[in-house]
């Protein structure tokens, strides 16, 4: 009996790369006669992970790729992009970004897109390093002075009575006419460019099954919402699997440039990779 190849997969245990990768994690969208691993981290972790090379498919942040871009290449399926919306940054106590200057501000992790745009946005300040589900309780207990939030509490902090800051997403678009990359799904180059085009079209495919299984999707998707409630999750799944997830298209390439070219700019990066989407 032959044993079927593994192909380790690497995304977040949240509700919009669950949606997502439902149809790979479910068998009904297939790689060749691979048997897909899911393993499933926070971003920076994945990120720390693709670091080191370990995963021959992953999502990141896109901040993350500037660092590995010598090993792995972007899919043009899978992005997750804010169009119009992005990682927010909220305080009790201040209600300027300009006020944040040389303060203690909580973020998700230094390798994540919200860092950057932080970094690009706030300027100076002291970052405080905590998991992205920690950091209204890192704000709360007064060891941070404000926090930069993504996933789910992009919805939920007006409930909870923060002051909003900023949204990075808005304010990007605003800057650049374009959607603001977060996420992307990265395949090791050393898999061949050949695999590297069918686990992207098969990634497009299973965004599509999501779409037209909506609801057993989102069954699947909210699993791992945090205790969210349906509609809510409807309403974060769509916002971050959109057209631009299913293919990032002329805009997101753009959008991902502009972005780079940010970063060369905050000194982030000496000088931003080139690169040609797996597409």
């Amino acid at each position: 009996m032959t044993t079927a190849p593994i192909l380790r997969i690497g995304h977040s245990p949240d509700p919009d790369d669950a949606f997502m990768f439902c149809a790979l994690a479910h068998g009904a969208v297939r790689i060749r006669d691979y048997e897909v691993e899911h393993v499933l981290e926070d971003i920076e972790s994945l990120n720390d992970r693709a670091l080191r090379s370990e995963l021959p498919v992953t999502a990141i942040s896109a901040h993350a790729w500037l660092s590995v871009a010598d090993r792995y290449w972007i899919m043009a399926s899978g992005a997750s992009m804010g169009e119009g919306y992005g990682p927010v940054v909220i305080s009790r106590e201040v209600e300027t970004l300009e006020e944040l200057a040389g303060q203690r501000v909580a973020i998700p992790g230094p390798k994540t897109t919200a860092a950057l745009l932080a970094r690009c946005y706030i300027g100076a300040f002291e970052p405080v390093t905590v998991p992205f589900d920690r950091i209204f309780e890192t704000v709360d207990a007064g060891e941070a002075v404000a926090g930069v939030l993504i996933h789910e509490g992009q919805l939920t902090y007006a409930s909870r009575g923060y002051n909003l800051l900023s949204d990075f997403g808005i304010r990007f678009g605003e800057e650049t006419g374009l959607p603001l990359p977060l996420g992307l799904d990265v395949v090791r180059k050393d898999l061949g460019r050949e695999l590297a085009l069918e686990i992207n079209r098969a990634m497009r495919e299973s965004i599509d099954w999501a779409y037209a299984n909506e609801e057993e999707a989102l069954d699947y998707a909210l699993r791992f919402g945090r205790g969210i409630e349906r509609e809510l999750g409807r309403r974060f799944v769509r916002m971050y699997v959109s057209g631009v997830t299913r293919d990032m298209g002329a805009a997101g390439e753009a959008a991902l440039r502009a972005l780079f070219a940010m970063a060369e700019r905050a000194g982030v990066v000496e000088k931003a990779p080139d690169f040609t989407l797996i597409r």
